[in-house]
């Protein structure tokens, strides 16, 4: 078990791109930092690197786990509850963008809607009563402003009106935003004050994100690359978000570039998030926050 005076930060998705930026910014800063990661080599080989450059006495350690596996989510929640007393950070950077084929999870989900907010949803609800015995801890969901092409069904969280990729991607992304609004709230509601959470769009970040989907996106990718963010500066919203002074009492907003902005989306409303909740509630088989 970690010492109480330990800063512990878990970072999602942290063997590519952005992920191992901000893990490496954590490290850097003297958080305790863990890794979940579902490739055990590339999860060893960061490990690795970030620890050579982690401030001396810190450890970075790795929890294996698949995001889009509900069972692997359960298993990896308790894992980190035995093995440390408190989480002070907890970054849900993972995500995916699928090519053509519809494909679902270990669990029958679509496999987007798994990774990008089942998995997360779950995860942050298993650790929520070790976020809560830190001083002050900070949630970060890591969105896109390709929230703005979602086109959900609230009763299913399916994409309405036949499956697409990129509109699976961009369901996501806003269910990880009205996710974190409607997180924010029932803290509030419950009285709990010193977890915070924020959502943020990292930029369209030069990386290999994308290129397993469909031509289009690919195609999308390659036109725009001048134009692109690199992980380096992509991360800054992030670890803005996870360490700053200046948002320590921000709860639920949206950045971009560190700085809030609007949600622009039709569907983000209250009736519609708290349908996402109760929703997300009953594909994980995991009550959250909700008073009986």
């Amino acid at each position: 078990m970690t010492q109480s005076s330990e800063k512990i930060a878990l970072v999602t998705g942290a063997t590519a791109g952005i992920g191992t930026v901000t893990a490496q910014a954590l490290a850097q800063q003297g958080f305790h930092v863990v890794l979940l990661a579902r490739n055990a080599d590339k999860a060893a080989r960061t490990r690795h690197k970030i620890q050579q450059v982690a401030q001396p006495g810190h450890r970075v350690d790795v929890l294996l786990c698949d995001l889009s596996d509900l069972g692997q989510v359960r298993r990896a929640a308790e894992e980190f509850r035995q093995r440390y007393g408190h989480l002070d950070v907890l970054i849900n950077n993972a995500g995916l963008v699928l090519g053509d084929d519809r494909q679902v999870s270990a669990d029958g989900y679509e496999l987007t809607l798994a990774t990008n907010h089942l998995g997360p949803f779950l995860l942050t609800n298993l650790l929520l009563d070790k976020l809560q015995q830190s001083s002050a801890a900070r949630i970060v969901n890591v969105a896109s402003m390709a929230y703005q092409f979602a086109k959900p069904d609230f009763k299913t969280l399916e994409v309405a009106g036949g499956y697409s990729p990129m509109r699976a991607y961009a369901n996501s992304k806003l269910y990880n935003i009205m996710f974190t609004q409607e997180l924010a709230r029932r803290l509030r509601q419950y009285g709990i004050i010193n977890v915070t959470t924020n959502s943020l769009h990292p930029g369209v970040v030069a990386s290999s994100f994308g290129q397993s989907s469909n031509w289009f996106t690919k195609a999308f990718y390659k036109v725009a690359a001048p134009f692109m963010t690199s992980s380096e500066e992509g991360a800054q919203t992030s670890i803005y978000l996870a360490t700053d002074p200046e948002v320590a009492d921000t709860n639920g907003g949206y950045f971009v570039k560190k700085r809030p902005e609007a949600v622009k989306s039709g569907y983000n409303t209250l009736e519609n998030a708290q349908q996402l909740w109760q929703h997300s509630e009953k594909l994980t088989g995991q009550q959250f926050l909700t008073k009986e």
